[in-house]
């Protein structure tokens, strides 16, 4: 057993946006904790299964992956509660699943902005909304939400709203759960080096990268056992790694520091293109 659980091993983990990136590399870490896992995710994920079963640890441990996408209610419903059929209840749940599209607000369209809400705001809704009714006294609901979730960035206009909103529905559902003995928690990871992230760096804005460098990055699987260790200790809000916990801070207990030094930031990458910036 690789984490010390508060609560007792995890024995059924329930993961949306299984099939790829952080999901994927939390199914691996808990299938090696010997749970049964279910994971969500838009397409079928037959070669996540197999590498699940490549790590299980008991011969009786269950795999199983379902088509389903958080930004659609009943589908996400019905999906969750054939698992739960197939595979019992969970003791966690972790809402994994979501988007980011980068582009300076002017440049987004109301369609793209919305994308980006649905699947990452209203799909953690749905998610919780979905697992709630099988969650138990002692059980966890898990929240993967952003260090954009806690301080702005340039040209995440959409990802930013729609993680803050995670941070709001997170923090509300922590009060009321808690009256029922569940803990909530979420997850505030600087960037990760996933494969969306690669794609997304070579053309993300230089602006957008002076300001991610600041927070550095983690590769997938340090991130990941860093996140899991905070789940394990059914703290509320995890940041992973030295330096998102430092601009964490210091966007908790020092705003107008934060802002300067992300305006110093961005003038000096604006400077470096030869960018002149006017009134829109």
């Amino acid at each position: 057993m690789a984490f010390s659980w508060k609560n007792g091993q995890p024995k059924c983990v329930f993961i949306s946006g299984g099939g790829s990136g952080i999901g994927r590399e939390f199914a691996h870490r808990l299938a090696q904790e010997g749970a049964d896992i279910a994971i969500f995710n838009r397409k079928p994920a037959p070669q996540v299964i197999a590498e699940l079963r490549q790590l299980s640890v008991r011969s009786d441990q269950q795999f199983r992956s379902y088509c389903a996408d958080v930004s659609d209610d009943a589908g996400l419903k019905a999906a969750i509660d054939n698992a739960v059929r197939e595979l019992g209840a969970p003791d966690l749940a972790i809402n994994s699943a979501g988007i980011q599209i980068a582009k300076p607000f002017e440049a987004l369209p109301s369609a793209e902005f919305n994308q980006v809400i649905n699947v990452n705001l209203i799909g953690s809704r749905n998610f919780a909304a979905a697992v709630l009714p099988h969650l138990r006294a002692g059980t966890h609901l898990v929240f993967v939400a952003s260090l954009a979730s806690l301080v702005g960035t340039y040209a995440y206009a959409a990802y930013c709203a729609s993680k803050f909103g995670v941070m709001g529905l997170a923090s509300a559902l922590r009060i009321e759960l808690k009256l029922h003995n569940i803990d909530v928690s979420i997850c505030c990871p600087g960037e990760i080096i996933t494969p969306l992230v690669e794609e997304e760096r070579k053309t993300l804005h230089p602006i957008s990268a002076a300001l991610k460098d600041f927070a550095g990055h983690q590769e997938v699987d340090v991130a990941c056992e860093q996140m899991l260790r905070g789940m394990a200790r059914r703290k509320f809000e995890i940041v992973d790694g030295f330096m998102p916990r430092v601009t964490a801070w210091l966007a908790r207990y020092l705003p107008g520091t934060t802002r300067s030094v992300a305006d110093g930031i961005a003038r000096s990458a604006a400077r470096k293109m030869g960018a002149n910036f006017k009134p829109l």
